[in-house]
């Protein structure tokens, strides 16, 4: 066809090309910050030096110093005229060139489902401008036209066969899952087979879904009408999986040049759309479905951390809880999940609206950590000052821990946890692993060389205070401030405490009745060790009974967790401290810090 090609058309095009895919399709493109980068096709250098810049939609070549945008890449490595350019990215976007003086409309050409895809986009869009209903819905939700533009908003209209009109030839676009067949009898002896394939959304609005390339690969529908279904995704293609795609994860990481600090896991088209007309770009949505690990892979190769928002209802924590489930194998040291619960009744979409784009910011800032939701969850409803409690709470934590890759992050819970139970780490790890009796096989080894083993830093004062207790268990109803105590990063505090917890709970136990209750565990292993370790002492007798018939033992007893509680206090504040010059203090913590600072000045670490 002759005539020449209006200016109008060109700039189309370009808008409907993503350079990256052309170039992609030719070079080995490999990520490079927000750029890409390969070899230089026109010269035979050794390094990258050629990049191509999704946001500019240019290629820029510093070894030949060409650069130009899609048309100019064709032309210099396809080696084609300027028209055969035009016609190659016309061609792979669906279109026809157009020509003036010749159609006032292009006619789809189409190659694949890709093309349906975006030929569907640009109806839909077209669709949106003249359709007022539609609209003064977004207008009404508080939706901007650059925002509908930003994300491609469309509209698809109230018939049956309006998309479906527009394709002569409907393999690809029943392919993309934009039109369905209608399955009956009749249908397979209709010579008319168009009139038996109809439009898969009819009076929605449209947000396309994109991967992560800016191409369309399907749709999300919100009704305008009576729908039961008030939201309607595509389904599932060889293009499309609801389980791997989020909706506005090209529009996050084409916001910004620089990495994304992080990206807001929602739940609804709207609330990412909103979230971003408010300055908020680097929120993304699942399309109905529950976060896979599909996801969050998709995740953390865009950003480190990941921040699930939720709402605070029980619905919310149940969504929250499947979330934390996928999660657990994909975090390790570079890799980070938060969680944050929105205030009663509101979605991200009103309360960015309702309190603004900075104090949303705040909330986000404060979303609790991967940890501190977990142990929240699996202690939820039990009473951790209990016995049964606390062992419930390993039995809960166990199919958790399993999930979480060894590493820094695995440790830390564990050793929070082994605190919380009052069990030795060595303990808490091996009932992990399911070892019916963790001390036993320590307790052989132990039994041949305590003498030849040296005594561990800050054991003695946890041995002594146990030995005296046992002998004299009174003294254990003037204890105080065993939270405290049982911060101390030591083997064998967790025995202490829970011995000294038995002994308020039973005024008129004596030491059997603790071997007793702990007959054949290792705890019972533990305190049997003790008892006997120093009776080959040969003053070791003599000593004793002085002591226990005498005030001194009462005092050296609580000069032992004097010296417990003063270390467990300076681990606490010395840890305070570091993580108050990160600037990650919350107010509660900052009067935790003053304090123990306050208890350590005055040294009030007696009862």
């Amino acid at each position: 066809m002759s005539g020449r090609i209006p200016e109008s058309f060109i700039q189309d095009l370009l808008t409907r090309t993503d350079i990256v895919d052309v170039i992609g399709a030719r070079l080995d493109l490999k990520r490079a910050g927000k750029e890409y980068k390969a070899r230089s096709p026109f010269t035979n250098e050794k390094s990258p030096s050629f990049f191509v810049s999704p946001a500019k939609q240019m290629f820029f070549c510093f070894s030949s110093g060409k650069t130009g945008n899609a048309i100019g890449f064709l032309i210099e490595y396809d080696r084609l005229t300027f028209v055969e350019a035009v016609e190659e990215l016309a061609k792979r976007a669906g279109v026809e060139v157009q020509r003036e003086g010749g159609d006032s409309a292009p006619r789809l050409v189409l190659d694949g489902p890709l093309d349906a895809l975006a030929a569907a986009e640009r109806i839909f869009r077209n669709h949106l401008r003249t359709h007022q209903t539609a609209i003064d819905y977004l207008k009404k939700r508080g939706v901007s036209g650059d925002t509908a533009k930003l994300f491609g908003i469309g509209y698809a209209p109230d018939a049956w066969d309006e998309l479906a009109k527009a394709f002569p030839n409907p393999e690809h676009a029943l392919a993309a899952g934009l039109l369905k067949k209608k399955d009956d009898d009749r249908a397979q002896a209709d010579t008319r087979q168009k009139q038996r394939i109809y439009d898969v959304f009819r009076n929605r609005i449209m947000f396309p879904i994109r991967d992560t390339r800016g191409r369309v690969i399907g749709f999300g529908g919100r009704t305008l009408g009576d729908d039961p279904a008030k939201y309607l995704n595509s389904p599932e293609t060889p293009l499309f999986h609801k389980g791997r795609n989020l909706f506005g994860l090209y529009e996050a990481k084409q916001s910004s040049k620089a990495a994304l600090p992080y990206l807001l896991v929602v739940e609804g088209y709207m609330d990412v759309v909103m979230l971003a007309q408010h300055g908020i770009h680097n929120a993304v949505a699942t399309l109905g479905t529950a976060t896979t690990r599909e996801h969050l892979a998709l995740l953390f190769k865009s950003t480190s951390r990941a921040v699930f928002c939720f709402d605070g209802d029980r619905a919310g924590r149940s969504a929250a809880s499947r979330a934390l489930e996928q999660a657990l194998p994909e975090v390790n040291e570079g890799r980070e999940c938060r969680f944050m619960f929105l205030p009663e009744g509101h979605d991200p979409d009103t309360l960015v609206q309702e309190i603004g784009a900075e104090a949303f910011r705040e909330l986000v800032e404060g979303a609790i950590t991967l940890s501190d939701f977990l142990i929240a969850e699996i202690s939820n409803d039990l009473n951790l000052g209990s016995l049964d409690g606390r062992a419930r709470l390993v039995s809960l934590a166990r199919p958790h821990l399993q999930k979480l890759r060894e590493g820094p992050l695995r440790i830390l819970i564990i050793e929070e946890l082994a605190r919380i139970t009052r069990f030795g780490r060595a303990d808490f790890e091996a009932m992990l692993s399911g070892a019916p009796n963790p001390a036993a096989a320590r307790t052989e080894s132990a039994k041949t060389n305590r003498r030849e083993r040296p005594e561990q830093p800050g054991a003695r004062p946890i041995k002594r205070a146990l030995q005296l207790l046992l002998e004299k268990p009174d003294m254990a109803q003037r204890v105080q401030h065993l939270d405290q105590l049982a911060l101390v990063s030591q083997p064998g505090i967790a025995i202490l405490v829970e011995a000294i917890e038995f002994f308020q709970e039973h005024p008129q136990a004596s030491s059997s009745h603790l071997f007793e209750q702990w007959r054949e565990t290792p705890k019972g292993e533990a305190i049997q060790r003790i008892s006997i370790s120093d009776l080959e002492r040969p003053d070791y007798s003599k000593t004793l009974n002085s002591l226990i018939n005498s005030a001194d033992a009462e005092t050296e007893f609580f000069d032992c967790l004097a010296e417990l509680r003063m270390k467990a206090l300076r681990a606490r504040a010395e840890a305070l401290a570091a993580q108050a010059r990160s600037g990650e203090l919350s107010s509660a913590e900052m009067v935790e810090w003053e304090e123990i600072t306050r208890q350590l000045s005055a040294r009030s670490l007696v009862g």
